[in-house]
């Protein structure tokens, strides 16, 4: 089956993935039990990529969950939270922001950078300072 969406995707056909979705299209799935948790392969569709969905609601129950997370992020994989209401649309490169709320650019040791609708998010991203 994977097979089949992927050559559909290839072909031109929209893909999307939600919640657990956005994460399964990514470069990786993460556990959030804890730090130090492991990361495993994910699909792999949007390879430099990693997802924290419900990113707002996630911040209010459990805020070191994203600081760990970007803590321990590969090399090479960028970590992008999306808050509920929100999508990132794209196509693995160039995204931009949709929806209510924000998409969240999560680095170890900076504060989460915020890009709202209609802004554009590329990834990956060269930052500077």
């Amino acid at each position: 089956m994977w097979r089949a969406i992927h050559a559909a995707w290839r072909g031109g056909a929209a893909l999307a993935g939600c919640s657990a979705g956005a994460i399964a299209l990514s470069a990786m799935v993460r556990s959030v039990r804890g730090t130090g948790a492991p990361t495993r392969p994910a699909l792999g569709v949007v390879p430099g990529v990693a997802v924290i969905p419900h990113f707002d609601r996630l911040m209010r129950w459990a805020p070191q969950i994203a600081t760990d997370a970007a803590a321990s992020t590969p090399p090479g994989v960028t970590l992008v939270g999306v808050d509920e209401d929100t999508a990132v649309v794209g196509d693995g490169v160039r995204f931009t922001v949709r929806g209510r709320q924000s998409a969240w650019l999560l680095r170890a040791g900076r504060d989460a950078l915020p890009f709202r609708a209609g802004e554009a998010l590329e990834i990956p991203l060269t930052l500077s300072g």
